[in-house]
């Protein structure tokens, strides 16, 4: 990889790990884009790597206010999801894909600025995480049906939520591309010289969290879901 598309990755995932610390996902809306056009090979496991690390340092700050039940029951979607998505992987075409996850993100986010707020009943979560399932790991978006679930919540509980499910589900991802033949020493050597710009993003969202309301987490969260969506619209166009 040349510096110049090394040094955007970097700064995009920056942006992204900064968002994620506030709002409680957004890195791979964010970052997933950007590696599309610049290294696509790295995709998807080079944002599910670092969603990994990224979880597990909002998950240990934000440990005391983690509602264990409810990540619990996304989970509980979340794992066969994602085998479904690494299947996908391997047997559908991207673009098509892509098309799915986009219309599909694009319908749920404009619903709830229109007023929907679906209740986390255990159905809705584990529905929620097999989606996220599936999107995560076949295109490494995986936050939009957890934003829509969850909004309205109290954003330290969000935030800690958010990042025990993604932590448990982004290494089965990981884990399952693995098996599929999707990781690649050279994502994982990305992996590693990102650290310094993951960790500076979760240091800046620390000043982020101060600056967020109920409201604003839930029209934060909102906005960048239906932007990852129309992100990955317009790159699909664009490979038309």
């Amino acid at each position: 990889m040349d510096p110049g598309s090394f040094a955007l990755i970097a700064v995009m995932v920056f942006v992204g790990s900064a968002l994620q610390g506030s709002i409680g996902f957004g890195a791979g809306m964010v970052a997933a884009p950007v590696i599309a056009l610049v290294e696509p090979d790295l995709l998807p496991s080079l944002v599910v790597m670092f969603a990994c690390l990224l979880a597990l340092m909002v998950t240990l700050r934000e440990r005391a206010h983690l509602d264990l039940a409810g990540a619990g029951w996304a989970l509980v979607g979340r794992l066969p999801g994602s085998v479904l998505g690494a299947l996908m992987v391997v047997v559908l075409p991207v673009s098509a894909l892509s098309w799915v996850v986009a219309v599909s993100v694009v319908i749920g986010i404009g619903s709830a600025f229109l007023g929907w707020r679906p209740v986390p009943t255990r159905t809705a979560l584990v529905t929620a995480g097999a989606l996220s399932g599936i999107m995560g790991t076949s295109t490494s978006i995986g936050g939009a049906p957890m934003a829509v679930v969850w909004q309205g919540q109290d954003p330290s509980r969000l935030r800690g939520t958010m990042s025990a499910f993604f932590l448990v589900g982004s290494v089965t991802s990981v884990a399952l591309l693995a098996l599929v033949g999707s990781v690649t020493w050279h994502a994982v050597q990305v992996v590693l010289w990102l650290i310094p710009a993951v960790a500076a993003g979760f240091l800046l969202s620390r000043r982020l969290n101060r600056w967020m309301t109920v409201e604003r987490l839930r029209v934060s969260g909102l906005v960048l879901a239906l932007g990852g969506a129309s992100l990955l619209v317009v790159r699909l166009l664009l490979g038309a």
